[in-house]
């Protein structure tokens, strides 16, 4: 048998296989997405990825938990930062002794929001907006809340409490989870 025999095979059996497992799925189309990070640059694909999901008709849910959490927290969502210490990605690479610098992080998170703003990617507080206008499904982890001490009324509106749960049941029935 050549390769290009086998590997024929293979592709048949794999679309088989992924046939299978999305009719089991009918027509139920859903993602859920973890927030587990609460700084600028990691609240902007939580809410990009979810507010497209919704675009496109899927059912999508995201649950913030520890410092997600700051996400929908109404004194800090519209002033999110990014630390330039420990973060190896930024565009223009900033040597750790550096990055501890008073006023760095300052200086990283404007120039993150000048870099947003040219392209016109909205805020956090636009996309929370287009979330819940787009009927994303908010979930604050109550254990979160119960340890960090954060309130219901700490939070924005448009947003319901559970637990894991609560999660876990929006998971078991989405083809899409993600964890960020």
């Amino acid at each position: 048998m050549t390769d290009e025999e086998i590997q024929k095979l293979v592709d048949e059996r794999v679309k088989q296989e992924l046939d299978k497992r999305l009719a089991t799925f009918g027509d139920a189309r859903a993602m859920t997405i973890v927030a587990s990070k609460g700084t600028l640059d990691m609240a902007y694909p939580v809410l990009i990825l979810a507010t497209t999901a919704a675009a496109m008709d899927l059912e999508t849910t995201i649950f913030f938990t520890f410092y997600g959490l700051d996400i929908i927290n109404k004194r800090k969502y519209a002033n999110l930062k990014v630390a330039p210490v420990g973060n190896p990605a930024m565009p223009v690479p900033v040597p750790n002794i550096v990055g501890m610098l008073p006023g760095m992080t300052a200086m990283a998170t404007a120039m993150m929001k000048s870099w947003m703003g040219k392209v016109n990617v909205p805020s956090i507080p636009e996309l929370l907006e287009a979330a819940i206008e787009g009927d994303v499904k908010l979930i604050a982890c109550q254990m979160t809340m119960d340890v960090m001490g954060v309130k219901r009324e700490d939070l924005i509106d448009g947003l319901e409490v559970g637990g894991a749960a609560t999660y876990i049941a929006a998971a078991s029935k989405a083809q899409i989870n993600l964890f960020i």
